[in-house]
């Protein structure tokens, strides 16, 4: 009788150190998870972004922006940088016509609330080739939604930067 006593409390005692490594082991991938449900939520708010500028949408460009929304549009010319600033609502009033503006390769960071997109991208203008550089989206939750809080890029020519991968836009 002992020995079974025994034996019970070891193969229970296994058992749950065996239930324990597995949770511990999930608990990390729980989180990547969620991680990535939240990079690719942020990463698609890049990209409808971008969509809405080659459609030429400005409404629905800043819809994607909570209204306090600012840009910075910057560039480097004879090695010196300059940038402007761009509320939501001058961008939703300005044109957006001609434009292709595609990214690639985009990095995403989450904490809680708040998200970074960082996506090169190249841009041409009325079919012909402009510009590449980097947007770099900063997005905060509100309620259950991910909108633009501000948006940085830069406006260069390679090598400084690299054009889509996919090689020029198809027409």
């Amino acid at each position: 009788m002992l020995d079974s006593t025994a034996y019970i409390r070891r193969m229970l005692t296994r058992r749950l150190v065996l239930a324990a490594a597995v949770l511990v082991g999930a608990t990390p991938s729980l989180a990547a998870a969620q991680s990535t449900e939240a990079e690719r939520a942020v990463i698609a708010v890049a990209d409808s972004a971008l969509a809405a500028i080659t459609r030429g949408d400005a409404i629905a460009f800043t819809d994607l922006m909570v209204p306090e929304a600012v840009m910075f549009p910057t560039s480097t010319r004879d090695g010196k940088s300059i940038y402007r600033v761009r509320t939501r609502e001058s961008q939703r009033n300005g044109p957006l016509t001609g434009i292709v503006e595609r990214g690639f390769a985009p990095r995403a960071m989450v904490s809680g609330a708040v998200a970074m997109v960082w996506m090169p991208y190249d841009l041409y203008m009325d079919g012909t080739w402009s510009h590449c550089g980097a947007d770099v989206f900063t997005l905060v939750k509100s309620g259950t939604a991910w909108r633009i809080a501000t948006l940085a890029w830069s406006a260069e020519q390679p090598p400084v930067c690299e054009k889509h991968p996919a090689g020029p836009p198809k027409r």
